[in-house]
């Protein structure tokens, strides 16, 4: 009877749209609770409100779900063909430039509970999708859905990197599947490849300096982090696009493909003269859509700055007179500080007499360092 249960609840998954799927046991995972907390105490997720005890309820299906026994992970690969975008067009990582993936999750994981409500003949689920706190990579680990790389997302030997993951925490026995025997081994392109030295080569890393991290965060992008950021505008894959078995892996869902290639590379100039109409019209579907568009438009000027080219000075000016956002005027003033031709310190020096924010001066008088060295010698 429980090999007739187990089978059904892994053919509604599949049913269901999963892409792959294995069974966990629910047990209290005590090496995630260490290695979650052990990641705080570092301050590798300083930007984010987790301490101890989201650590150990993470590790416990059982504060989701009282009396828990399994949980049941899925994956669904959303890889999608990309360009390099073209000068002036900033860099989207692929999972947000579709629709927002959060409600195709939860449909897929609401069907699948369903099933097994219906096979169990009472409710006996819970559905974890990225809100829940559930540490949701370990348990796919422990599943054998994947191992964990060097780049801390999970790998599936099939699927890659690119994948979605979800749980069904249940209070049903299942007999749970052995987690794989691999790891990455001596590889180390994930790391070698990230500008910012965010990945220690141990499986971890500081969080505070990875690029998607920090296109997210809403406190002031550290100045020298800020060239490293190149132009993407929202995320990274670039640890991704390296690892061998994600580029083995293809493609996913056409589902998760861009909305438009706007939205897939998106004009810099144009996002940061964007306001909220604007910011909800475009982006509200997508998985940007919870930030708002300051944290992009600020975003949008880190990169122009990056592109080192004098005809975005003008948007910039612009910005740094009448972006209503001090964060966004701050970023500007680097962007053009960072760009450095007459017309951009020209701005910066206008700028100076009417900005009234503290930080934001700041910004500005560092960005006009340069040239107040030039002026002296």
């Amino acid at each position: 009877m429980a090999t007739n249960v187990r089978t059904a609840v892994l053919a509604a998954a599949r049913a269901a749209g999963a892409d792959a799927v294995r069974i966990a046991s629910a047990a209290a995972l005590e090496p995630a609770r260490e290695r979650l907390a052990a990641s705080f105490a570092r301050g590798d997720l300083a930007t984010w409100p987790y301490d101890g005890d989201y650590a150990a309820r993470a590790a416990d299906p059982h504060t989701l779900l009282p009396g828990a026994r399994s949980v049941v992970c899925i994956a669904i690969a959303y890889a999608t063909p990309k360009v390099r975008p073209a000068r002036g067009r900033g860099r989207v990582s692929n999972y947000a430039w579709s629709q927002d993936y959060h409600g195709a999750m939860r449909v897929v994981l609401n069907t699948i509970a369903a099933s097994i409500d219906e096979i169990a003949g009472a409710a006996v689920t819970r559905v974890a999708c990225d809100t829940a706190p559930i540490a949701e990579r370990a348990f796919a680990e422990r599943a054998g859905l994947g191992w964990i790389g060097k780049h801390t997302n999970v790998i599936s030997p099939k699927l890659g990197s690119f994948v979605f993951l979800g749980e069904i925490v249940t209070t049903l026995e299942l007999a749970p599947d052995p987690p794989l025997k691999k790891s990455c081994g001596a590889c180390t392109r994930c790391i070698d490849v990230c500008p910012t030295g965010a990945l220690r080569g141990d499986y971890t890393m500081d969080a505070t300096r990875c690029i998607s991290d920090l296109t997210q965060r809403t406190d002031p992008i550290p100045a020298p982090m800020r060239p490293l950021i190149g132009d993407w505008i929202w995320g990274c894959d670039l640890c991704q696009d390296v690892c061998p078995p994600t580029r083995r892996a293809g493609f996913g869902r056409a589902l998760f493909a861009p909305l438009d290639d706007d939205r897939r590379a998106p004009d810099l100039q144009a996002l940061l003269r964007m306001r909220s109409g604007d910011f909800k019209r475009r982006f509200a579907r997508t998985a940007i859509g919870w930030r708002g568009g300051a944290v992009l438009r600020r975003n949008a000027a880190v990169a122009l700055g990056n592109g080192l080219d004098r005809a975005d000075v003008p948007v910039l000016a612009q910005a740094l007179a009448a972006d209503p956002h001090p964060a966004v005027r701050g970023h500007v003033a680097w962007a053009l500080g960072r760009i450095g031709s007459p017309q951009a310190f020209e701005a910066l020096r206008a700028a100076r007499t009417i900005e009234l924010d503290s930080w934001v001066i700041a910004e500005i008088r560092a960005a006009l360092e340069p040239l107040n060295v030039l002026e002296a010698l």
